[in-house]
């Protein structure tokens, strides 16, 4: 570690190679492998901020040349690292179009061990509005303990946990380490994934694995590791009211009709009781978490408004990741600038609601076109249509990886790992769980609460950046130890 980093956490805390010497500290040789991930910690964050650098996204407005630098880039660092199979690798969309490079590597497992599968995505979001970044997005910089720039998070630091791990235990353990290592790095996560399930069935048997690994999470904050456990699912479509056959005037006719987009306004005021808490029937709703936030985090994680009363009853956590979520994310109707004084006949909104655990994509998806159907006032013509669907997701922590997961985490940060869910969805892990069913899949990250992935300024703890590192390498070299009997 070089000293503009002395002042991060990591320093301050209970350092593997400082416990006493036991037998499993002994066989995962704990300590060696702290060294190993802080005298290549200065080349693992150049790295990074190389990566950073190639603006690599993979919606079709953006120039695709820089997504397959990208991909070329991702696809030397395996090779470097010793991979002894590398591909870049392509499935078509549905139109027939190419989708994104996706980087699969692989060293296969000695007889008897398992296949470790470690997943990221080497695209990125748009970088948005410029003159909201403090730096420029694609150059990464370190200020005050962090690494600025877009992907620097999300998800380019979760590539660089996996290679910098793998390059640890194999400094370590040379050729002891006979576990089985698979590098799966796609390249249109910020898309939507849209061939990643083709991808997974042309290439079942290249990415099976016993344990699956997918850093593309949060922390629960800086300093306190986590493990995400449950994911919620998604539901989204549109959905439209009508009132005329074509656009009448305002003054002439206005009175009698009300106008569509006042009629929509009635009827998305009904997907949620006073309290706020979504009020369609019949969707799965628990409050049974285990830990949870306090309002004031909430509101400064949220930057939440001063005065803007909270929605919902029960816990913050259960709000967050065991309860559904509806959301408006986009109406259609003539914008301030161009109206007109006529009565709008047809308007539409664009809904997007998040799942709990347990609860049925399509049964959900149904219960709220019945409720939108059975509220639309004043007997307006309405039009439901369904869009995309994706499973919740949970882990089930009892599992030997789980458990050495956790473990590992406690050991690198040196605190208690969180077992915490995620108000957001990560859709193609339903597809990894239905075409892999019998694979524990364990969701880490290297985010934390501010890392604001998406937005502008994202950013990554680098001392949290590290411990990261470091747990994956430790997991790593425990299940080549024990397998899955940990």
């Amino acid at each position: 570690m070089t000293p503009e980093h002395a002042d991060t956490p990591h320093t301050q805390q209970q350092n593997p190679g400082d416990t006493p010497a036991g037998s499993l500290h002994d066989t995962v040789r704990a300590g060696e492998l702290a060294r190993a991930v802080d005298s290549a910690f200065d080349s693992t964050l150049a790295t990074l901020k190389d990566l950073v650098a190639i603006p690599g996204i993979a919606w079709s407005s953006f120039d695709p040349a820089h997504l397959d630098r990208s991909a070329e880039a991702v696809a030397a660092l395996a090779r470097k690292s010793g991979m002894e199979d590398v591909r870049i690798l392509r499935c078509n969309k549905a139109d027939g179009t190419p989708g994104g490079p996706a980087v699969v590597a692989r060293r296969p497992a000695r007889e008897g061990q398992p296949t470790i599968l470690l997943y990221a995505h080497h695209d990125v979001q748009p970088p948005g509005d410029a003159s909201l970044w403090h730096s420029e997005p694609f150059v990464a910089e370190e200020r005050e303990g962090r690494l600025y720039g877009r992907g620097a998070a999300d998800d380019k630091a979760g590539i660089m946990a996996h290679l910098a791990a793998f390059g640890a235990v194999s400094e370590v353990f040379g050729d002891a380490f006979g576990t089985g290592v698979t590098f799966f790095f796609e390249g249109e996560e910020e898309a939507g994934s849209p061939t990643f399930r083709a991808f997974l069935e042309e290439h079942r048997e290249l990415l099976r694995s016993d344990v699956i690994v997918v850093a593309d999470s949060s922390n629960w904050k800086v300093g306190v590791p986590a493990l995400t456990t449950s994911l919620r699912g998604l539901v989204d479509g549109t959905f439209e009211v009508r009132v005329l056959e074509h656009a009448v005037h305002s003054g002439m006719f206005g009175g009698p009709v009300l106008d569509a987009p006042t009629v929509l306004a009635r009827l998305i005021a009904t997907l949620h009781d006073d309290d706020g808490n979504v009020a369609v029937a019949g969707l799965v709703a628990r409050d049974d978490v285990a830990v949870d936030l306090t309002e004031a985090e909430y509101r400064a994680d949220a930057s939440v408004l001063d005065g803007v009363k909270l929605a919902g009853s029960g816990s913050i956590a259960s709000r967050l990741w065991t309860k559904p979520a509806l959301s408006i994310i986009g109406i259609d109707v003539p914008a301030v600038a161009v109206a007109s004084n006529t009565l709008i006949p047809a308007a539409k909104a664009k809904f997007s609601m998040r799942l709990a655990p347990g609860q049925d994509p399509d049964a959900a998806m149904e219960a709220l076109r019945l409720h939108v159907e059975s509220n639309v006032p004043f007997g307006a013509a309405v039009t439901f249509t369904p869009g995309e669907r994706g499973d919740a997701f949970s882990t089930d922590t009892s599992s030997a990886a789980a458990k050495v997961a956790l473990w590992a985490l406690e050991e690198a940060w040196g605190v208690k790992p969180v077992e915490m869910g995620i108000g957001g969805s990560i859709p193609f892990i339903a597809d990894l769980t239905e075409v892999y069913p019998d694979v524990s899949i364990l969701v880490t990250g290297v985010e934390d609460p501010d890392s604001r992935a998406h937005s502008a300024n994202e950013s990554l703890h680098i001392g949290d950046f590290r411990n990261a590192v470091l747990a994956e390498a430790l997991m790593l070299a425990r299940l080549n130890a024990d397998g899955l009997e940990a």
